[in-house]
């Protein structure tokens, strides 16, 4: 039998029976709230607004507190999401409070994407969560929940309506946290341009469909209280952490040339009626609102991408298990398709580059003919000139072997030459002094001169030889 017939079978069985004495388990009430005060409690707001309208002064006048945080200049090059953390102890109640502020919200030229940063962090949240919750070993009551639970829009105080900025992002955040509009420094405009103001906020944002927050009115103990509320929405407050005597009393106010304007005067601005509303009254539904709609909503549209579902088309029950194994049927015939792809591709590419390499080493071969080719001709024109070359040297050998030769020829034909001539002079020169007045034989040095000529002319005929 399924578990759901047995639990439809209890409750249609179930009997009202009279108890015969105390049995103690109406002290649970009791247990919940020592058990609750023992593990703390956490609450998480979320400001949002642009730099310089006193995000960081009203949260210290809220909790009466000096939070830590450096002032945020008006030069970011975007929006920035700062998250700080503290631990409150009022009597013997702890609070967790985490307090997320909005830096360099609006002070871009191009704002078109401002509110971008501020979804995709209340989404963060809502991952963490629902991942812990999808965790085999859950610590859920250990779990720092680090969600947003409220959300406070802080309204430039400009008197006139709803910049475009503003729409669009509380448009964009009315499905994912609990928006609570609050007019900021509203002692910059009058009494009666606040009261238009109001009305004129109040109307464009019903005209834009924006859904803000709304106190519940279902509660008898609170419902005369919060429907009173709901009619001051936007609340118009003022922040200050200075303290000013008044009368006999030191109370936070601010001191103008012209006056004095009391924060916690319900005459002056809507600040105690915020901080009834936010942290006296509504805390708990604020939190609980954010975990059943909100947080439901982006875990309902999370399961649904993942293919789960509540029921199947035949409406019956839907079987996680069943769910998870066509889910998991599903990735693994996706995964061998995708393998099978990637397996085609690679063969796929691994032809491709077997052909440039088979190109590649084509073209080196043929430059590798090339430039063989070209080696054996330089070699052959190489061999030509070395053969030319040598045969210029043989010839010039043997021209010079004639020409010694030659030489040696000429120098032993002048030698007996000259000897001849010396004896051939001698004579002569005997036969002249034998004979009176016979001419003179020419000198010896003449002689010498043409016999070197002649020579010269010999070795220059072997040459032209």
């Amino acid at each position: 039998m399924a578990a759901t017939d047995i639990a439809r079978q209890v409750g249609e069985g179930c009997r009202t029976v009279p108890l015969a004495g105390h049995v103690g388990f109406d002290s649970l009430p009791d247990q919940l709230v020592n058990q609750s005060i023992s593990q703390g409690f956490c609450f998480n707001i979320l400001c949002v607004g642009e730099t310089g309208l006193g995000k960081s002064t009203l949260m210290d006048t809220l909790f009466n507190t000096k939070f830590e945080g450096e002032p945020a200049t008006h030069t970011q090059p975007g929006v920035q999401l700062r998250s700080n953390t503290y631990d409150l102890q009022e009597s013997n109640v702890g609070l967790k409070l985490t307090i997320v502020s909005t830096v360099g919200f609006g002070d871009q030229i191009n704002k078109e994407d401002s509110y971008k940063p501020i979804v995709e962090f209340i989404d963060a949240q809502f991952e963490a969560y629902l991942q812990e919750e999808l965790k085999i070993r859950r610590v859920l009551h250990t779990y720092h929940d680090s969600r947003i639970h409220a959300c406070l829009y802080f309204i430039a105080p400009t008197g006139h309506s709803l910049k475009s900025l503003d729409l669009v992002t509380m448009k964009k955040l009315d499905s994912k946290v609990n928006i609570i509009p609050i007019i900021a420094k509203s002692d910059a405009i009058s009494k009666s341009e606040l009261t238009k103001f109001k009305i004129k906020i109040t109307s464009e944002l019903v005209s834009n469909g924006v859904q803000i927050y709304q106190f519940p009115t279902d509660d008898e103990l609170v419902a005369e209280i919060n429907g009173t509320m709901n009619a001051h929405l936007p609340f118009a407050v003022i922040g200050s952490t200075e303290e000013l005597k008044i009368g006999n009393k030191m109370m936070k106010a601010r001191q103008y040339p012209w006056g004095t304007v009391q924060v916690e005067n319900e005459a002056h601005c809507d600040f105690v009626k915020l901080r009834e509303m936010l942290i006296r009254v509504n805390m708990e539904d604020l939190r609980e609102q954010t975990h059943s709609r909100h947080y439901e909503l982006y875990r309902r549209c999370k399961l649904e991408e993942m293919g789960f579902k509540d029921t199947d088309p035949d409406s019956k029950p839907f079987s996680l298990q069943e769910t998870y194994e066509a889910k998991r049927n599903e990735f693994l015939g996706e995964l061998q398709k995708k393998e099978e792809e990637m397996r085609q591709m690679f063969v796929q590419r691994v032809k491709e580059k077997e052909a440039e390499l088979k190109e590649a080493e084509k073209e080196l071969h043929e430059k590798f003919d090339r430039l063989k080719k070209l080696h054996q001709d330089e070699k052959k024109k190489l061999e030509d000139k070395k053969k030319s070359l040598d045969d210029e040297v043989n010839a010039f050998k043997q021209r010079k072997t004639a020409a010694e030769l030659l030489q040696s020829q000429g120098s032993q034909a002048g030698g007996s030459q000259t000897l001849k001539r010396d004896k051939e002079k001698k004579k002569s020169k005997v036969v002249h002094l034998s004979m009176p007045g016979a001419p003179l034989a020419p000198p010896a040095s003449v002689l010498t001169a043409a016999a070197n000529r002649v020579h010269v002319l010999l070795l220059k005929a072997a040459t032209w030889s």
